[in-house]
């Protein structure tokens, strides 16, 4: 016996969701709050739905808002390819191409926008609830959310689909909530991936989020929540992962593509990992903590950064120099342990500087500790084609010189930290007399 509780959108019977699914999910939650209006039958009363998108293009002219717990919205499949590289092929040769567009149960994203809206009003999913309990247990898996096109900003992008900029959010949770999942997830061309204000036991897990101006933004303050096992990368000018006033957050075995400003970029976060993550980046400022973050550990991940190889964004950077540091710190009693850092470029900003891989800007009792540092200056070669220019310079090895960098620095308004066996004496500038060092061994020395 079928559910009542299960909704196919294509089998629903107000509007129609290849042309607007937004009024079809709308007229579904409508639905469920008519029919689940006690709160206490039996011990249940509320038990939520599922609404199905089957595979197939559904345009998405009204904003979904979501108002109840209990809720999953799923698809079969997120359907993800690249935007990026289809628009900065020349049109010529698209009749050639397999696909053009993403696939899967795939929505596009077709609001209506007016200069200066707010910015929730761009997003595709709207999440809000003011009351008690918050809102639980929103889920959202296996589809895909496209934002279709970025246009001109002013930035002076030749091509306006590379700018990251269209006012368009994937998710945005705008109340306190709990227990939210989305999992199997594809984000592509939209300014937003995920913006989600106030989360608890929040897991974001296994999805793919990319070429989007940010991808996860958690904002406002939040707890105990994961972001686990994704593929990650944002565009040049945001964040691949952000976190503000996060406690107990796990940030684990994800792999961020370059080309994001930051690849995690926390502001007052304490108490969290960073653990067993692959980040790539073409910029300094990989992984920055802001306002005095503390208590936070940084293990066994893999920094890489070394320089655009593909034509249409050589040049393009997050602003940043690079005596900034691939990982900055700003906060009290962090540890850093055991990751490996890979630094392997050239035309170092400024010209003559000695390029800096962590950097202490303040706070006091940072531990850092046995990490391994590799530096090369490697004069990698361009192209048009993104996935071929990528790939030779992941695995260009042969330096053509070693770089000489700093791999420690702790500035003068840092005190009382624990460097050990994470460089040379050389290698690390700090002031012995305040902060505890010991050096890493030098081969045949």
């Amino acid at each position: 016996m079928a559910s009542e509780n299960y909704y196919d959108v294509t089998e629903w019977p107000a509007g129609n969701p290849y042309e607007d699914i937004g009024e079809v999910i709308n007229s579904i939650i409508a639905d469920v709050k008519n029919r689940q209006r006690n709160t206490d039958v039996k011990k249940g009363g509320k038990p939520g739905a599922v609404i199905y998108i089957p595979p197939g293009d559904y345009h998405l002219r009204s904003q979904v808002v979501i108002d109840i717990s209990f809720l999953k919205i799923t698809g079969s499949g997120h359907g993800f390819t690249s935007s990026s590289i289809r628009f900065n092929t020349s049109k010529k040769e698209w009749a050639a191409l397999h696909e053009l567009w993403p696939g899967g149960s795939r929505i596009l994203v077709d609001l209506p926008q007016e200069e200066n809206d707010e910015e929730y009003k761009g997003a595709a999913f709207y999440v809000e609830r003011s009351g008690n309990p918050r809102i639980s247990s929103v889920e959202f898996s296996d589809f895909c959310i496209d934002g279709l096109h970025f246009i001109e900003d002013g930035s002076g992008m030749i091509n306006p689909e590379n700018t990251y900029t269209n006012g368009k959010t994937g998710i945005y949770v705008a109340s306190a909530c709990d227990s939210f999942r989305i999992s199997g997830m594809g984000f592509v061309y939209l300014e937003h991936g995920l913006t989600i204000y106030h989360a608890d036991a929040l897991s974001i897990h296994n999805n793919f989020i990319a070429e989007c101006g940010n991808c996860i933004e958690l904002r406002g303050w939040g707890q105990a929540s994961k972001i686990t096992d994704n593929l990650i990368g944002a565009g040049y000018k945001g964040y691949s992962i952000y976190a503000q006033n996060f406690g107990g957050l796990l940030i684990t075995a994800n792999n961020v593509f370059p080309r994001g400003a930051s690849s995690i970029y926390f502001d007052g976060v304490t108490r969290s990992s960073i653990t067993s993550n692959r980040l790539h980046s073409f910029y300094p400022g990989m992984v920055v903590f802001e306002g005095n973050c503390s208590e936070n550990l940084v293990s066994s991940n893999h920094f890489l950064r070394d320089h655009e190889p593909w034509t249409p964004f050589v040049g393009v950077d997050n602003g940043l120099d690079d005596l900034y540091g691939l990982l900055s710190i700003s906060g009290n009693h962090n540890s850093v342990m055991a990751n490996h850092f890979s630094e392997v470029i050239h035309n170092i900003k400024p010209k003559g500087a000695t390029p800096v891989i962590i950097r202490i800007v303040s706070g006091e009792g940072n531990y850092i500790s046995n990490n391994h540092v590799v530096a090369a200056e490697v004069h990698a070669n361009t192209s048009d084609s993104c996935f071929t220019a990528q790939v030779e310079a992941l695995l260009t090895a042969e330096a053509e010189e070693p770089l000489t960098v700093t791999t420690v620095l702790v500035e003068k308004e840092s005190l009382q930290n624990i460097i050990l066996d994470s460089g040379s004496d050389a290698q690390v500038v700090m002031d012995k007399t305040v902060n505890s060092f010991r050096a890493t061994p030098t081969p045949g020395v």
